[in-house]
């Protein structure tokens, strides 16, 4: 399928991209119970380059814009409470319940991203507007965010900065040593020009002996640089706290793409914008394996798209693993960074993107940590067994949490916002992952409540036995009355030899009754059956006195 546009002839005046990394935190201690991991990113020294970041509800009018008042208002209650927290009630405070589960840090220190491409000499530096850390409350997930923009690209430079920029490591390598499908070199720019970390995807031995001792990959050095002091959990340095990839190693992200005129883009351009194939030819085999002849209905939102009008508005697309948005640069609305939908992609379709994207890390988190639950479980041992219980148990809470605080299944009733969250969720599969978790979880939870009334059901019948066993020496005392033998005038050395002579056969008694509880049970059980013969009545009360046979292997 040719491409109907030349690339190079297509100018995009200003490109955004975020990018979205979700990891998983692991737990602090071996075993232990959900932590807040963000606690420990509070320590201000010069390792940790991360500040916390001020929140915009704080109560202050100079710090609270109209963009921020047209982002709050695009979600639905519940979920606004999630997003940003709600008011303690006093002017300029919040009460410790109504603060946001999200916690934001970000990092100043790291200006420009420098991309040295394999098809041109000239490198080319992207301004880097954000890069934060998302975390959770309750959930052991983080979400790196990297926001980076430049003016005047070429179409093609755009397409492959979207193919190769957002990669955690090389999945192989080209015939010149350099990593497949990645950058040839990345960069990260302080402010004052130096270069303070740079990718290695060439350095084929590292990642191969990574992976052949730790049976887990190995992330490029500049995205190590970028999280510390957040360090690889398989790998022998020490950090504050330790991470582990949880997707595919290709990072979620959103594109915002301003153009001279976006009707000049073929239906191929716009396929390998938001399925991000890169630049060149498309077609169904080699760049995706979804089909295109409904490309249209499973990948747009074309609401807002006019390409007969004289403004021909914004087409929206997204797949799951990307959100792309693509206008006019000559329109003020599309092009308005306060109140147009420049502002709006970098918050409220920011958010959009973000949330389905946290649902599915957070589920692969908790399916990910009842695998870990099920491979420490040893059967045979009781103290093994207690433990895979109480992580069952912390699963199963964290669990309800997250569909009481985090689930939604909408989020807005702007008819853009809902359509676009349904349209990513559904390529992410959340619905259908949740399913899965939450059906695996209830027959784990049925498992501990069946194993639970099992060992109440066998303490039951041993209760019973030694009731039963109990009962015929109740009786005869209580005919014969209490006072059979008169000792209440006795020395006291005698009544003490005389409870011991009655106490210690009664507890050998009620201890082989114990012992012996399921065999008695069988008996009386045998008993009880009018259909079975005196001869095997007795059988069942021999059988008694022998001795158990060993199971097998035993």
């Amino acid at each position: 399928m040719d491409v109907a546009t030349n690339d190079a002839d297509q100018r995009v005046r200003h490109f955004r991209q975020i990018l979205m990394w979700p990891l998983q935190l692991m737990p602090l201690a071996e075993g232990g119970p959900f932590q807040n991991h963000s606690q420990l990113l509070e320590r201000t020294d010069a390792d940790n380059p991360w500040r916390e970041l001020a929140d915009e509800f704080s109560g202050d009018p100079e710090q609270f814009h109209e963009r921020h008042y047209s982002e709050f208002v695009t979600f639905l209650p519940y979920v606004q409470r999630f997003l940003y927290g709600e008011g303690g009630g006093q002017e300029g405070s919040q009460s410790r319940d109504g603060e946001s589960p999200i916690r934001i840090f970000r990092r100043h220190d790291v200006a420009k991203v420098r991309m040295h491409y394999k098809d041109r000499d000239e490198p080319i530096d992207f301004d880097i507007a954000h890069l934060d850390l998302y975390f959770f409350y309750d959930i052991e997930v983080l979400i790196l965010v990297v926001e980076i923009f430049a003016d005047d690209l070429e179409l093609r430079q755009v397409h492959d900065t979207l193919y190769r920029f957002g990669r955690a490591y090389p999945p192989s390598w080209d015939e010149d040593g350099s990593g497949s499908h990645c950058l040839k070199r990345s960069e990260w720019i302080a402010p004052d020009g130096r270069v303070l970390a740079a990718s290695d995807y060439e350095k084929r031995s590292k990642y191969l002996s990574f992976v052949s001792r730790f049976r887990a990959p190995c992330i490029s050095s500049h995205w190590e640089f970028l999280l510390r002091p957040l360090v690889l959990h398989h790998s022998d340095e020490e950090g504050l706290v330790r991470y582990r990839q949880i997707e595919y190693h290709r990072m979620p992200l959103l594109a915002y793409l301003a153009m001279d005129d976006p009707r000049a883009l073929s239906r191929d351009d716009f396929a390998r914008l938001v399925l991000v194939t890169g630049p060149g030819k498309i077609g169904a085999p080699a760049a995706s394996e979804l089909p295109l002849d409904d490309f249209e209905a499973r990948y747009c939102y074309d609401r807002y798209w006019h390409p007969h009008a004289e403004q021909p508005g914004s087409r929206q697309f997204s797949c799951g693993h990307a959100v792309v948005m693509v206008g006019s640069a000559r329109d003020a609305y599309f092009s308005g960074l306060e109140n147009g939908l420049l502002g709006q992609f970098r918050h409220q379709f920011f958010l959009l993107a973000l949330i389905p994207h946290f649902h599915k890390a957070a589920l692969l988190m908790l399916s990910d940590r009842l695998v870990t639950a099920l491979n420490h479980l040893q059967i045979g041992q009781p103290e093994s067994v207690k433990e895979f219980k109480r992580a069952i148990r912390q699963i199963l809470e964290v669990f309800l949490r997250f569909t009481h605080r985090y689930w939604f299944y909408e989020i807005s009733d702007q008819a853009q916002a809902r359509s676009l969250f349904k349209l990513t969720r559904e390529h992410l599969g959340t619905e259908r992952l949740y399913t899965e978790l939450r059906e695996e979880i209830q027959d784990m939870s049925q498992y501990l409540d069946s194993d639970s009334l099992r060992r109440q059901s066998n303490t039951v019948v041993r209760l019973t036995v030694v009731t039963t066993a109990g009962l015929i020496a109740t009786i005869t005392t209580g005919v014969l009355g209490m006072n059979l033998l008169d000792a209440t005038h006795e020395p006291f050395a005698d009544r003490l030899a005389l409870f011991a002579l009655v106490a210690v056969p009664s507890a050998l008694l009620t201890g082989f009754a114990i012992a012996k509880s399921k065999a008695l049970s069988a008996f009386l059980e045998a008993l009880s059956d009018e259909r079975l013969s005196p001869r095997a009545k007795l059988a069942t009360l021999t059988a008694v006195w022998r001795r158990p046979r060993p199971p097998d292997g035993g």
